[in-house]
């Protein structure tokens, strides 16, 4: 057997440039049918490929944030004015009257079918993306992630850890609150339950978070003791300068309205600044990586499958705007393209290797 298909962790990198190719995929279009193919192809590699780490747990959370964005989506829509826009009407409820100033609103009255698909379908390309983000925690490993971070973000490693580790120590802090509270008597009704093991959930797992950020900080990560305040003032500024291009430049060309001079060369100029501070950060940390994380082709093949996914559906919402974007009076079409581009994600179980065993 080749040394790269032995079990091992594959690069967390990978896992997230391939999450974030599906995540692309699936903010491309309203298809549902497409949207589910996404969904599934992100829950199989998970099942297949996710190790028995405490993070991999977590990606039962996601996917119960994404199933209650869908039925808060479509409970909005019926509450808010679900008929608007005409349609064939499902539930004519009492219309509650507004007051003159609240335009463009309405509370309850007729629900047409298509208001209802229209979030229903919105409701499922954001479930969608949080499915995709949820896969990426699930399967990368945090703190091999951190790691891997551009010694430009160093500074704001202790930060980052505890913005990445959180989540996914929930699911285990949940797991353990549970086995403790079920060796104990108690209140038995659900309002009691949940007061009892949701507050300790949530205290474990910031404490977990933040002792590994202090541990980290303890051995000096994340600090440039070399820089002087001429170079931190120099830096931020460039920093602040890309980041105010970056916006203008995005908002430019997103909206046709603005000049073309706002446009394109304000993105190139903010991304431009934005790398020379990088650089600059950078070139202050001289930080060494035991170990570092090997890059092989079951890497790039985990990459090369998510990025495919991407651009393909995004190839489909430019070229195929029937697929990508149904007619709400009729059912969903969905392309030989289309389709295929949403099961090209599923390569990475393939290329990827199992995952290395839990040594107790």
């Amino acid at each position: 057997m080749s040394s790269a298909r032995l079990p091992r962790d594959l690069h967390p990198v990978a896992w997230w440039v391939w999450a974030i190719g599906l995540a692309v995929a699936a903010s491309s279009t309203t298809n549902p049918l497409v949207l589910l193919t996404v969904v599934a192809v992100a829950s199989l590699v998970v099942f297949a490929r996710r190790s028995e780490q405490p993070w991999a747990r977590a990606f039962r959370l996601y996917v119960l944030v994404a199933v209650v964005i869908v039925v808060m989506r479509v409970l909005f829509r019926v509450l808010l004015g679900g008929g608007v826009g005409g349609g064939h009407v499902l539930l004519d409820l009492p219309e509650v009257p507004l007051p003159d100033w609240v335009l463009g609103l309405r509370l309850l009255g007729p629900v047409t079918r298509e208001s209802v698909l229209a979030g229903l379908y919105d409701g499922l390309r954001l479930g969608a993306v949080v499915v995709c983000v949820g896969a990426a925690n699930a399967l990368a490993n945090p703190k091999r992630l951190l790691r891997s971070v551009p010694a430009a973000l160093h500074e704001v490693g202790t930060a980052l850890v505890v913005a990445v580790t959180v989540l996914p120590q929930l699911a285990e802090s949940a797991r353990r609150v549970r086995a403790a509270q079920a060796l104990r008597a108690g209140d038995e009704r659900r309002t009691g339950r949940l007061r009892r093991q949701l507050v300790p959930v949530l205290e474990d797992a910031l404490d977990r978070s933040l002792q590994l950020a202090a541990g980290m900080d303890t051995r000096g990560y994340g600090r440039a003791g070399t820089a002087t305040p001429a170079e931190r003032r120099v830096t931020g500024a460039l920093m602040l300068t890309g980041l105010c291009g970056v916006c203008v430049g995005t908002y430019a060309v997103l909206d046709t309205s603005v000049p073309r001079l706002l446009g394109t060369p304000m993105l190139v100029l903010g991304v431009a600044a934005a790398v020379a501070g990088l650089l600059s950060a950078g070139r202050r940390v001289g930080r060494t990586r035991y170990r570092p994380d090997p890059w092989r082709w079951p890497e790039f093949a985990v990459m090369a499958s998510g990025i495919a996914t991407g651009a393909v559906l995004h190839w489909v919402s430019e070229h195929q705007l029937v697929v990508a974007y149904p007619d709400l009076a009729s059912f969903p079409q969905v392309t030989l393209v289309a389709l295929l581009g949403s099961l090209v994600g599923l390569l990475a179980a393939v290329a990827a290797p199992e995952p290395r065993p839990v040594t107790s």
